[in-house]
């Protein structure tokens, strides 16, 4: 029996239809996140695998609706979606397939009901965006859809009972993991159109978006994009107890979660004027040891937990 298998049945699947469509939601993850599905089936315990594959594919579907076509059909989009995923969670039924996974996990872990209903009420925050103009709309943006998004996965590989102090940690996290994407995919977001860098800050820098977009990195933008990475890092630093705040068996996987995002940073850090051309890649031979660090620990984890 294969690893697959073996989780779907940790995880209590057994209704042979219902294991199809766990199947069918980890294919569509490995097609667009395969490391991210690699380390999730290498780190996380088979009982948690299925339903964070579930809550990772919910939050991908939901983003191709909020990010496909004109505003108003996106808005159409996002209104209908969040209109048939609150009416499965308040039935518990559904005629769409692809929720199913969702409704079984909500079941198993109730924490993902309420975080898949705290991100739909805040989803429209996305549609909406027009740019920060200060760090302080930053934050504010943060708070109303990067750390909901965020923790319908989290919340499942978080302390149980009380999240408050592990959901702080988390802010601190995604202020850090959400500044370094702003950067990172800064050549990207500009070429459609979004400047997600407050204006105030590109003030502070004597930077314009016309710097930003001629290609070739002046002085104050080198200054303004490591000031951004500084903080992000500074950020993450703050963040660290959001590991041990988790259960020991997930903490493999949050370790490589937040070491991933270290690796982006270094190899954004690494050509600042690329970042004007496109985002930066980790070396494959650091997440590799990375990885293989992680698996090692996951490994001893479940020896002990065995053992007892």
């Amino acid at each position: 029996m294969g690893g697959w298998e073996r989780a779907l049945d940790a995880a209590g699947v057994q209704e042979p239809g219902l294991r199809a469509a766990y199947g069918r939601e980890r294919e569509q993850v490995v097609a667009y996140k395969r490391e991210v599905a690699l380390a999730a089936g290498l780190l996380l315990p088979p009982g948690t695998l299925p339903h964070v594959i579930a809550a990772t594919a919910f939050m991908h579907r939901t983003d191709d609706l909020l990010d496909s076509g004109p505003p108003a059909t996106r808005r159409a989009a996002s209104t209908r979606w969040r209109e048939e995923v609150t009416a499965a969670l308040d039935t518990g039924r559904t005629d769409r397939p692809e929720l199913r996974p969702l409704l079984d996990s909500a079941e198993a872990r109730p924490v993902l009901r309420a975080r898949v209903r705290d991100f739909l009420a805040a989803a429209d925050a996305d549609l909406d965006f027009a740019g920060f103009a200060t760090e302080a709309d930053y934050q504010s943006y943060l708070d109303a859809y990067s750390l909901p998004g965020f923790m319908v996965v989290a919340a499942l590989l978080g302390p149980d009972g009380d999240q408050s102090a592990y959901r702080a940690a988390c802010r601190t996290f995604i202020d850090s993991s959400q500044r370094l994407d702003f950067v990172n995919d800064l050549a990207e977001d500009l070429a459609d159109g979004r400047l997600t860098l407050p204006r105030q800050t590109l003030a502070e820098y004597g930077v314009t978006r016309a710097d930003l977009t001629g290609g070739a990195a002046t002085g104050p933008v080198r200054a303004l994009l490591g000031a951004l990475l500084d903080r992000a890092d500074r950020d993450r630093a703050a963040s660290g107890a959001v590991v041990d705040l988790v259960p020991p068996a997930h903490r493999p996987m949050v370790r490589c979660l937040v070491g991933v995002e270290q690796l982006t940073a270094t190899a954004a850090r690494a050509d600042l004027d690329a970042l004007l051309r496109r985002s930066a890649s980790p070396a494959k031979p650091a997440l590799l040891r990375l990885l293989a660090r992680e698996y090692l620990r996951a490994r001893r984890v479940r020896r002990v937990r065995g053992g007892r």
